[in-house]
């Protein structure tokens, strides 16, 4: 019995001994994931996710970047394109360029192909402000930094200084200051006034009213009767105004949050039979150079600037930023403004 045993147990040791020294069972994959579980932990780069800083920029001879334009249906959009292209060959760098087509979910899938082609830096204009703060944060995950131009996005989701460098564009709020003191004076502080919006939750929109209809609260006498949306788009612009006009056919004077709705404007006064200029004045904002020969034309009365050539600006930015310079929230375009005075002087550098 003692024999047989001994033998049992030596048996078993054996086994026990081998089992110790067998290699362990490769990851298994996850399933429909197409990883296994080890190559599924966050890398390294999604340690940006929660840095209280935007991520950095390397210092190289050249870069691959992103420019994620909202749309090209208008002369600004295209004089923004053509900057931002213009700069890149000159300096040249690669640049990944997309049009949203004026969709929100467009720019988005447009963003997520710039993160998946891992370019060093994405610039965006977004056309909103919160669903392109949560896009901003997706570039910010994947360690991708990003500059804003001439729209900024909720700073409740995404942060300047924070999440992303920051944002390069013109004061909006001082725009509308600056086109509501013109039709003050204009009209001697009294008219029945019918405001053409820009698109929905942009920042253009939003503060381009706020600066108007603060200021025009001074003035007792000027009353804005109707404000309505039409997107930044001419024809969008004129229906509104036509409809808006058959609703207040008293109105004495119209602000479009920029030119294309003033000639989309212009156009819908005349088919009602009304002189833009003289039986409706009309103020806008962007500086384009049918703007300008409108007013030439006496079609409108004047326009504040909004500078579309953002490429020299915002490519010294990005060198800037990989140079280890840090930025105000925002960098403000100096703007001019344009009437009866200089637009022929501007018109032949006007876009």
């Amino acid at each position: 019995m003692t024999k047989k045993f001994f033998l049992v147990f030596s048996v078993v040791a054996i086994l026990a001994m081998l089992a110790a020294c067998a290699p362990t069972a490769a990851p298994t994959q996850q399933q429909g994931s197409g990883e296994t579980q080890a190559q599924a932990q966050p890398a390294a780069a999604g340690n940006c996710k929660d840095s209280p800083t935007p991520p950095p920029l390397a210092k190289k001879d050249t870069y691959k970047v992103g420019f994620s334009q909202v749309e090209t249906n208008n002369p600004w959009r295209i004089a923004q394109t053509e900057s931002m292209k213009a700069e890149a060959a000159k300096r040249g760098w690669e640049l990944v360029y997309t049009d949203a087509g004026g969709s929100e979910a467009k720019q988005i899938a447009d963003i997520e192909s710039m993160i998946a082609q891992k370019v060093d830096l994405i610039f965006m204009a977004p056309r909103s402000e919160k669903p392109l703060a949560e896009a901003a944060l997706k570039a910010k995950a994947a360690c991708i930094p990003v500059i804003m131009l001439d729209r900024d996005v909720d700073h409740s989701i995404a942060a300047p200084g924070k999440d992303y460098v920051t944002m390069i564009g013109s004061d909006f709020v001082k725009e509308g200051e600056m086109a509501a003191e013109w039709l003050a004076k204009a009209t001697n502080n009294k008219a029945i006034i019918i405001e053409l919006e820009g698109t929905v939750g942009s920042s253009p929109a939003i503060d381009r009213k706020k600066g108007f209809d603060e200021a025009i609260k001074k003035y007792p006498d000027m009353k804005i009767v109707a404000s309505q949306t039409g997107d930044f788009a001419r024809d969008k612009g004129r229906q509104v105004a036509e409809t808006l006009l058959q609703a207040h056919p008293d109105a004495t004077a119209i602000y479009a949050h920029n030119d294309e709705m003033a000639m989309g404007a212009i156009a819908a006064l005349e088919a009602a039979g009304k002189v833009p200029g003289k039986d409706v004045i009309i103020v806008s904002i962007d500086g384009t150079k049918d703007a300008a020969q409108a007013i030439i034309d006496g079609k409108l009365g004047a326009t504040v600037e909004c500078n579309p050539k953002f490429g020299p600006k915002a490519f010294d930015t990005a060198i800037a930023y990989a140079n280890g310079e840090t930025f105000p929230a925002k960098i403000v375009n100096p703007d001019r403004f344009f009437d009866s005075t200089n637009a022929a002087a501007y018109l032949p550098e006007a876009y």
